[in-house]
């Protein structure tokens, strides 16, 4: 990530009210303050922020444990990645938005983009018109989970109809989107969470639901064709042996020998960082209009309160998505 300073972007005529950061640290740090209103160049359009997905990415940019390349003095820096919101602007050559459309999106990732705010700027080519299947909440929660689980399946997994996918952390943001992403493409779908979660995940379409706080996932599967990992650590290690020969795991944490482990058991395996890809968002919304795809919010914070959604989701795993709302 190259951070950015605000000032690089914004001008000092308007302000808005925003969440952002002095320095690294805990939920603390979190300051809601008056900062300048940015404005749209070329390409860009300015959104009026109705809502913003909160993502495990914010609180670990947050707390520093990302590691921050460029400039050295970021700060003030606001959070957030996940938007929805009305444009009330546009920059010169974009001719895909008017002023008044109701559109989101997973902004600049991984560059810092600021969507803990009342107002931001985004490239057009960054965002679509918004599912009118799905209310402005709805929306902010959808992009990065989304983009992440379907880039881990079928870009990375390579997911077909009629194999078998595990799922770790499958209540997760990520993981009960993957869920519902996995079954409406034909695959067979298994899904480790706690056991409080499993009249949830059936609701999505989930086909066996390991409670990991009593069983041991090996001991009741094998032979799988993916396992999405979410989780890394000893459950990845755990992972390897219930895989079949040829077949491929996909992690969303950062681990060690991963290459070298896929190898001794005879499977592929990758690690993934999301990334903005109009062509896969396009899919995603395809299928929320149609009614196959639905994101869960569990949680739901006022702007100025992103102190306490920081806090909820650092506690441990969440089921489905936390988010703000900026109106």
């Amino acid at each position: 990530m190259r951070p950015v300073s605000v000032s690089s972007r914004l001008t000092m005529t308007e302000t808005m009210k925003a969440i952002c950061i002095h320095h690294f640290g805990g939920p603390d740090t979190l300051s809601y303050q008056d900062l300048p209103r940015p404005v749209p160049t070329a390409g860009e359009v300015l959104i009026r922020v109705h809502a913003a997905g909160v993502n495990p990415v914010d609180w670990k940019t947050r707390s520093g444990s990302v590691p921050w390349k460029g400039q050295l003095d970021p700060f003030p820096l606001i959070l957030g990645w996940d938007v929805s919101g009305i444009v009330a602007a546009v920059g010169r050559k974009v001719s895909s938005f008017a002023t008044g459309d109701a559109v989101y999106g997973m902004i600049r990732f991984p560059e810092p983009a600021g969507t803990y705010a009342e107002y931001v700027t985004a490239p057009a080519d960054h965002v679509l018109p918004k599912p009118a299947a799905v209310d402005f909440l709805e929306a902010a929660a959808l992009p990065l989970v989304s983009l992440t689980a379907w880039q881990a399946l079928f870009e990375a997994g390579e997911l077909a109809q009629g194999q078998t996918v595990l799922i770790h952390g499958a209540a997760g943001g990520v993981g009960h989107v993957a869920v519902q992403l996995a079954k409406s493409y034909g695959a067979t779908v298994i899904g480790t969470a706690r056991g409080r979660d499993g009249d949830f995940l059936r609701s999505l379409g989930l086909d066996s639901h390991i409670d990991f706080e009593t069983i041991r996932f090996e001991d009741m599967v094998r032979d799988l064709d993916l396992v999405l990992d979410t989780l890394g650590g000893e459950v990845q290690q755990r992972s390897w042996s219930v895989i079949r020969r040829g077949g491929r795991l996909v992690s969303l944490r950062t681990t060690s020998h991963l290459e070298e482990n896929a190898k001794a058991h005879g499977v592929k395996a990758q690690r993934i960082l999301v990334r903005p890809e109009m062509e896969h968002l396009i899919r995603v919304n395809e299928l929320v209009e149609a009614g196959r795809l639905m994101p869960s919010i569990s949680g739901v914070f006022p702007l100025q309160k992103a102190r306490q959604a920081h806090e909820r989701l650092e506690r441990g795993p969440t089921r489905g998505k936390l988010v703000l709302s900026c109106v």
